[in-house]
């Protein structure tokens, strides 16, 4: 569904993803865990084609998102820990022009919004909106399309604890019915809760991956492993009483 190969991404001397390779199955939620600054942000935008890497490739269903990348996106649904939204549009004429691009009927507009608590401000203009509604407006998008490919990153920032747990039940949802999740994250606890396989990433290379019980195994034996999960839980912690 999602593969990523000898993927490589340079800034002039620095060295931001380096020989990242992994494979996500349909059905799956993986996680990509990482403190600050390892490189999270930068692999999304490789994997949707935002940027383009220096060496490697990214392939979505079987096409290469450099080489075919209007058949590879049609099958993605991105969700940035910052939405890109056209602020004078109102939510409801977002979602009519996501339907629009995509040449696919309005009806399931109405659903959407009531999925996501949005309809009694679907008339209003998106700027007025808060960051977690913008999120949901997002999302509520992307559900529309039905891809086949999802990408999060930093999936649950700006969410109140209701949204939250309505987002989770419908990436677990969207996982049972074959959709591919990839998420990004500095959250333990949100890895730990949404991910079935995990790979850890620092200074843009993965120092380990499997399940969460098989890192916290390896955590005992490899020191710098088990300094990312000290600093990962140190940002939970601050995360969570601030």
């Amino acid at each position: 569904m999602l593969k990523i190969c000898n993927l490589t991404k340079k800034f002039k001397n620095n060295i931001a993803i380096e020989n990242l390779n992994l494979d996500i199955k349909p059905g799956e939620i993986f996680g990509l865990l990482g403190p600050n600054g390892a490189g999270k942000t930068t692999t999304i935008k490789l994997i949707s084609g935002l940027l383009k890497p220096t060496s490697g490739f990214v392939t979505i269903c079987d096409y290469d998102i450099q080489k075919n990348p209007v058949e590879a996106k049609r099958n993605i649904g991105l969700l940035p820990d910052t939405p890109f939204i056209y602020q004078k549009l109102t939510g409801r004429e977002f979602l009519e022009f996501i339907c629009g691009i995509y040449n696919i009927g309005y009806d399931g507009i109405d659903e959407k919004l009531d999925l996501f608590d949005l309809k009694k401000n679907a008339e209003e203009l998106i700027e007025s909106y808060s960051h977690g509604m913008q999120q949901k407006l997002v999302l509520a998008g992307i559900l529309i399309r039905k891809p086949k490919v999802v990408l999060l990153d930093e999936p649950l920032v700006g969410l109140d604890p209701k949204s939250a747990r309505l987002v989770k039940n419908i990436y677990y949802e969207l996982s049972k019915n074959g959709t591919a999740i990839f998420l990004s994250t500095h959250i333990l606890e949100i890895a730990e809760k949404l991910c079935s396989r995990l790979a850890i990433i620092n200074k843009g290379k993965i120092i380990a991956l499997g399940t969460l019980d098989e890192l916290k195994k390896q955590a005992f034996s490899e020191s710098d492993l088990e300094d990312i999960f000290f600093k990962l839980t140190e940002n939970s912690l601050t995360n969570k009483f601030s």
